[in-house]
């Protein structure tokens, strides 16, 4: 890991670091100041105190941006400024009095950005992992409708967009670590909140039926409304998600420019990168300990005849969250004891000021106070000085679009790849983890690699940006291919294997009319034809399934699988027929590119508007630029991806005559809304247009 080779030792008894006056702090970009002020402008940079002094050799990154006239009363020569550590115990890594000496091993940058991955890998791990797994097992648990489940998950943006603004306001000024440590503290709290309905709404108690769903067993659903009493545990997993949006606020706020402060200002993009890659695997980590999870029954240590093959099985998904909340407890004791500033820190002031004037407007001139943000007169001006920042308001609309993607992408590319290739959920949310894992998380740490690389500041930043928006802009066209669907028996197929016209689906036909086969019961079966049927009813399968030589049910004599060499009736497996389709390969690789120049272009970005913004506004700038991003971007990207997803259905579920989920999409206009929602909001991105 880059490190610059004396900022992450602890300032114990240090030489005076001597820098010059910062006229470019003032009188460019962020405003002017008198010069009676002047001396007092580097206060709120450093625990250090100031004062004047003569000539001094300068270390090799303080070399000042540009001399200031002399003083009234004084020599021709500059005037300079000398940092002075207030001594080790304000700078010192521990808790109040309690500072060992063994701790300060980790006040270092290297040293946070530990915990602070830590913290970010459980809150993707928990918030987009862990939730999206379970989401259908407590819908079938506590009889949640789709809407519900919505409602649950849309709950950590809605506390996030309340909370951010009083956050990146208040604890940009303030202590940084605290504010941290505290979120991580409630994130944890929020774990366990969501993990409570297990222990209080008592044992998952089902009725086994093996032949439910064939030809002789079948029976029909009950329809009346639940009076279980469960589904007001929603209310009780919206409260654990409004706890994890309160908790992670600082995280992506406070955490970033915390890690921006601390660190040389080349070194910045690479500490970010390893923080948000941490972010990105946390996700992929959730996916695998959750599915593992729900192959464990919800009663842990009783007996069931339930498999995890049936409808009605319930995994463990609780204790992925109880373990979630104790970890949060955990890490946020060490990031408690953080100073206000790492030791070493001053030292980098001066060059994170000559970047940031490459980018800001110079009307900003009321920030460059240093008491300026620290009460709530002031919110409503800085508000405006950032709507007052074109560059900050066409990043902050970049982010937007490009988390829309985001969003769309990782709630229904699962799906995508489920219906083009005929994949189970469980393959396709495996398959699509492997893509995000290395295209993600490569992608986040590979962007802050190359800005450090080649030096990018300012214009070059965007360049870049736009560069891996119009790469991904023509990868994206692999939407306009697809993989032509698996045929159905009754909607894309008649029982015959012959194609049906575009008229509506009919499921009944002669071989199983005398089964009375019900809608609900879907559970599909591929006939030793290679057609696919509803169900084993629907196959007219008579009998219950035996184990194959593969371990899959095979049903035995259904009426509507014809034999293809002998007399008699066919078999069917359980499960999808398998997807023949030769573009699969070439399908992934062209969405592992898209994902990979997405990512790409997320650190440099951020880099971008950490640099056009003054700093006593950082914070909260980035507050701000997640509030657009989620208001435009994370909340309204999954319900427009699943309005045009929903637009390709073929077959929909029939809840007592009211429609439920889609069991069947057709894959080519899938592909084509898919292509058509990319393309939108790639050509819309304020970088194409600037």
């Amino acid at each position: 890991m880059p490190q610059h080779s004396t900022g992450d030792k602890p300032l114990l008894s240090t030489p005076q670091l001597v820098f010059p006056s910062l006229p470019s702090a003032v009188d460019s970009g962020c405003g002017h100041t008198p010069p009676s002020r002047r001396a007092s402008i580097g206060s709120p940079l450093s625990p250090g105190a100031l004062r004047s002094a003569t000539h001094s050799p300068l270390d090799s990154c303080s070399q000042p941006l540009c001399q200031l006239p002399a003083e009234k009363h004084g020599p021709p020569a500059a005037r300079e400024v000398r940092y002075v550590s207030a001594g080790p115990k304000r700078l010192a890594c521990g808790w109040w009095a309690f500072a060992p000496e063994c701790l300060q091993a980790f006040n270092t940058p290297r040293g946070f950005l530990l915990f602070l991955c830590v913290a970010s890998f459980l809150q993707g791990m928990t918030v987009n992992g862990f939730i999206n797994t379970v989401i259908t097992s407590i819908e079938r648990r506590y009889d949640l409708l789709s809407y519900q489940s919505g409602l649950i998950a849309s709950s950590y943006d809605v506390a996030a967009c309340f909370c951010l603004t009083f956050v990146s306001y208040f604890g940009g000024s303030g202590h940084k670590p605290r504010w941290l440590g505290w979120g991580v503290l409630v994130m944890g709290a929020g774990s366990l909140v969501f993990a409570l309905p297990h222990f209080t709404s008592g044992p998952y108690q089902v009725e086994v039926d093996e032949g439910i769903g064939t030809c002789q067993a079948n029976r029909s659903v009950a329809c009346g409304k639940s009076t279980s009493g469960l589904s007001s545990y929603r209310l009780v997993f919206m409260l654990g998600q409004f706890l994890h949006g309160v908790g992670a606020t600082p995280l992506y706020t406070l955490g970033v420019t915390y890690l921006d402060e601390n660190v040389k200002s080349s070194y910045s993009p690479v500490y970010i990168a390893i923080f948000y890659t941490a972010a990105i695997l946390g996700p992929a980590a959730g996916y695998l300990i959750g599915g593992a999870l729900l192959n464990i029954y919800t009663e842990i240590g009783q007996r069931t005849e339930l498999t995890t093959e049936s409808p009605l099985w319930v995994g463990a998904w609780w204790v992925g969250f109880l373990g979630a909340g104790v970890a949060a407890f955990l890490i946020a004791v060490p990031i408690l004891g953080y100073p206000r500033q790492l030791p070493g820190s001053q030292r980098y002031v001066v060059m994170r000021a000559s970047e940031t004037h490459q980018l800001k407007d110079s009307r900003h001139k009321v920030a460059s106070n240093p008491d300026f943000g620290k009460t709530i007169s002031d919110l409503p001006l800085s508000i405006w000085l950032l709507l007052k920042n074109p560059m900050f308001i066409l990043l902050c609309l970049a982010g937007a679009t490009e988390a829309t993607l985001i969003a769309g992408m990782s709630t229904f590319g699962p799906k995508f790849l489920e219906s083009q290739f005929s994949l189970s959920a469980s393959e396709a949310a495996t398959l699509f983890g492997y893509l995000v894992v290395p295209a993600g998380g490569g992608g986040t740490f590979l962007g802050g690699f190359l800005v450090n690389k080649f030096k990018l500041r300012g214009s070059g930043t965007i360049r870049f940006c736009l560069l891996c928006t119009l790469t991904s802009l023509l990868a994206a066209s692999v939407f306009s291919m697809h993989c032509p669907n698996v045929p159905m028996a009754g909607v894309t197929a008649s029982y015959g294997n012959s194609l049906l016209p575009q008229d509506p689906w009919e499921l009944t036909a002669a071989c199983n009319a005398a089964c009375g086969c019900r809608p609900e019961h879907y559970s599909p079966v591929c006939g030793s034809n290679g057609l696919m049927y509803f169900s084993p009813c629907h196959a007219g399968c008579p009998e219950v399934a035996a184990p194959g030589p593969g371990g899959q049910k095979v049903y035995r004599d259904c009426s509507c699988v014809p034999q293809n060499f002998s007399s008699g009736f066919g078999h069917a497996t359980a499960g999808k027929c398998s997807s023949t389709c030769q573009r699969k390969p070439l399908l992934l690789v062209f969405i592992f590119v898209v994902i990979l120049f997405t990512f790409l272009s997320s650190i440099p970005a951020l880099t971008a508007t950490l640099r056009c913004v003054c700093d006593q506004q950082r914070s909260f700038a980035l507050g701000i630029q997640w509030i657009v991003v989620r208001t435009l971007g994370s909340i309204p990207g999954p319900i427009a991806f699943g309005w045009l997803i929903d637009k390709a259905c073929l077959l929909w579920q029939d809840q007592c005559g009211q429609r439920g989920s889609c069991f069947l999409y057709h894959n080519a206009a899938m592909s084509q809304y898919m292509l058509i929602a990319g393309l939108v909001y790639k050509f819309w991105r304020p970088e194409v247009q600037n």
